[in-house]
């Protein structure tokens, strides 16, 4: 029990550092520039030399990127939520009724990565400038498909976990 109580933990902690890396990093779509300038642009900023707003991420034309920013730092915030949740019910509840409300919360933190990333999937092409459309997706933008499924495979584990002893 306690070698899946460790691995569970550490499946949750990597989970956690790739909500942040693919929610705060600026790697989301990658373009060259006209000039031979790679610009990184991420659910806030583009940048290349300096960095600049996304253009029109603020007006209501943009409001799927809004959703996209709401929905990663959600699962950011849910996943670091679970985490103490879980630490508090190792020790406080009872077996059978342990880890149910962290994993709710996993999975809550892994729909919102997968609507955060599908959205982004979807309507990227509407809020890109024309001159960054040829560009790829970037790191950031892989990190938090890998996150989903990790954030559902704790949030699995976690009910798998509340009947062992």
């Amino acid at each position: 029990m306690l070698v899946i109580l460790t691995f569970i933990l550490l499946f949750h902690v990597i989970s956690v550092i790739l909500l942040f890396i693919s929610t705060i990093n600026n790697a989301w779509w990658v373009a060259s520039a006209p000039g031979g300038n790679v610009i990184y642009t991420d659910l806030w900023y583009s940048c290349n030399v300096t960095c600049l707003p996304v253009k029109n991420g603020a007006s209501t034309d943009a409001v799927y990127l809004q959703a996209v920013q709401a929905t990663m730092i959600l699962s950011t915030i849910l996943c670091c939520v679970g985490f103490f949740v879980f630490i508090l019910q190792l020790f406080k509840l009872k077996q059978g009724e342990r880890f149910v409300f962290t994993a709710i919360i996993q999975l809550l933190a892994s729909l919102c990565v997968m609507i955060g990333a599908s959205i982004y999937t979807a309507q990227r092409e509407s809020f890109t400038e024309e001159s960054l459309r040829k560009g790829g997706y970037g790191s950031s933008y892989v990190l938090a498909w890998i996150s989903f499924p990790m954030t559902v495979f704790s949030g699995l584990m976690y009910l798998v976990l509340r009947k062992r002893k």
